[in-house]
């Protein structure tokens, strides 16, 4: 008998042994306990600010209900605003990714231009005494001319004194005389062969002709045969045309991107299946203030002449980064106009959105001046789904280095309504601030990390001043109608993720 019991004492202990390691060890009822602990909130948070958190549901500080975060949430990535997509939805998706590599860029500055003569071998032709033309031997603008060729000839009386002067001093033979004459014969700028004549035939002429300096094309053409002209006025400019100048606009965005020297491809309508290729000579100092363009000089060859002043041109400019930086394909970069960002693949199906500072941007890919390493890689395809995810969980403005953020202040007073030690909040009433026209509000303020929220009480009166960032922070504060010993005050040494 006893042995019969002591049988059924042994299947009993067995049984439960067998029943508790099946609890223990069996992933089905394990998985159902998990689930029961993942279906309580953790907390709540803001919906438009994932760093608003509150210990029980209630409004964000734009009163909106704040929404639970679960484990299942936290366990879905380990990094901030990352999320996980299942294989065969990134397949679906197509999701496509390049590595971010090392190397240098050439990126292309479009805009457009006017052919000009090059200035530099553009010569104006002024008159240095009063008189009448008297001949004009060039006709009209465009006319082309050669060095030495006659412009036109001039009836002036200072010039037929200055060679009656010249004949006078000849007959008396004194030579600091005959060069003294000879010299302000050519500052008149009456030509060697003319005072040469003179010298031989000591006859004085009433018109003097005056001859073109260098070949080129006139331009400018002021006279007529009969006009009166005096010093200082242009009577026609010659121009080359074997160089040209092309006088582009650059915008402001591009400056930075341009040197002397850099390599120009131009076209022009006029000459559809021509490209000309010319170089940077001058950058002007100064921006036109109301287009908020910078011109730019470029210079080409032209020795077929085809190019002519005033057409109208097309221009790349091409601006090579000598030194290698990170680059990434063009379009991996989300460019929103108030921060630039890529699409990150950490592996095993995880993606992160994380922001980048870039550079030069060319055909095909952007410099990357910071946010990112070489050997990561970068999605290219179907980023703008996956960036749109992730971006509810990261805060892009964390992302900016500690020391660029500024927050906005205030001094305002209060009543304390009520203190949450566990989350560190406090809840005042404040009064209204008039530096920023907000009426008197009840909120939530969190404390400074030299604060201690054990020297708050509530329905206390206190004087506080707060900062705004992701949360109301309080820095300072001090109790009404206490003596100045038990005020309190603290700076603000929170670390900034």
């Amino acid at each position: 008998m006893s042995s019969i019991i002591k049988l059924c004492l042994a299947c009993s202990l067995g049984v439960a042994i067998g029943y508790l390691g099946f609890r223990s060890f069996n992933p089905l009822v394990s998985t159902t306990t998990a689930i029961v602990d993942e279906n309580q909130p953790l907390y709540w948070v803001a919906p438009m600010d994932p760093n608003f958190k509150r210990d029980k549901p209630g409004k964000s500080p734009m009163g909106m209900d704040l929404i639970p975060v679960y484990q299942k949430d936290l366990a879905a990535s380990s990094l901030q605003g990352a999320v996980y997509i299942e294989p065969h939805v990134v397949n679906n998706l197509g999701v496509k990714v390049a590595p971010v590599r090392t190397g240098t860029i050439e990126s292309e500055i479009a805009t457009v231009g006017y052919v000009q003569y090059d200035e530099d071998k553009l010569v104006h032709i002024h008159p240095r005494v009063n008189g009448w033309v008297e001949g004009l031997y060039v006709k009209a603008e465009g006319e082309p001319v050669k060095k030495g060729e006659a412009l036109y000839s001039l009836y002036s009386p200072e010039l037929v004194n200055a060679q009656e002067e010249f004949v006078v001093v000849l007959k008396l033979d004194d030579k600091s005389l005959i060069t003294a004459a000879r010299e302000k014969l050519r500052a008149l700028h009456v030509s060697e062969r003319a005072i040469k004549q003179l010298m031989q035939t000591k006859q004085v002429r009433q018109t003097v002709t005056f001859f073109a300096p260098q070949s080129g094309f006139i331009e400018n053409l002021n006279i007529r045969e009969g006009y009166y002209v005096e010093p200082g006025k242009t009577l026609m400019s010659i121009g080359q045309l074997d160089q040209v100048w092309v006088e582009a606009e650059v915008f402001e965005r591009d400056i930075a991107q341009i040197k002397t020297g850099q390599r120009v491809a131009m076209t022009l309508d006029a000459l559809p299946n021509q490209t000309y290729n010319g170089l940077v000579e001058y950058i002007y100092p100064t921006l036109n203030p109301q287009t908020r363009t910078l011109r730019v000089r470029l210079k080409f060859s032209n020795e077929d002449y085809a190019l002519k002043p005033n057409m109208f041109a097309e221009v790349k400019i091409f601006s090579l980064s000598s030194i290698e930086s990170l680059l990434v394909p063009k379009q991996a970069v989300i460019r929103t106009g108030i921060q630039d960002r890529v699409v990150l693949a950490l592996g095993q199906g995880q993606f992160q959105s994380v922001a980048v500072t870039t550079g030069i941007v060319s055909n095909d890919e952007i410099q990357i001046l910071a946010g990112l390493e070489k050997g990561e890689h970068v999605v290219t395809s179907a980023q703008f789904l996956i960036d749109s995810e992730s971006s509810k969980n990261a805060d892009f403005s964390r992302m900016q280095p500690r020391e660029q953020n500024t927050y906005q202040s205030a001094m305002v007073n209060g009543v304390i309504n009520s203190i949450n030690a566990k989350l560190g909040v406090v809840n005042i009433s404040r009064d209204a601030i008039e530096k920023w026209n907000r009426a008197a509000a009840t909120m939530d303020f969190v404390l400074s990390n030299q604060l201690n929220i054990n020297d708050f009480k509530a329905g206390d009166r206190i004087h506080f001043t707060f900062e705004v960032r992701d949360d109301l922070v309080i820095t300072q504060w001090q109790a009404l109608g206490l003596s100045t010993e038990q005020s309190h005050s603290g700076h603000d040494h929170m670390e900034h993720h």
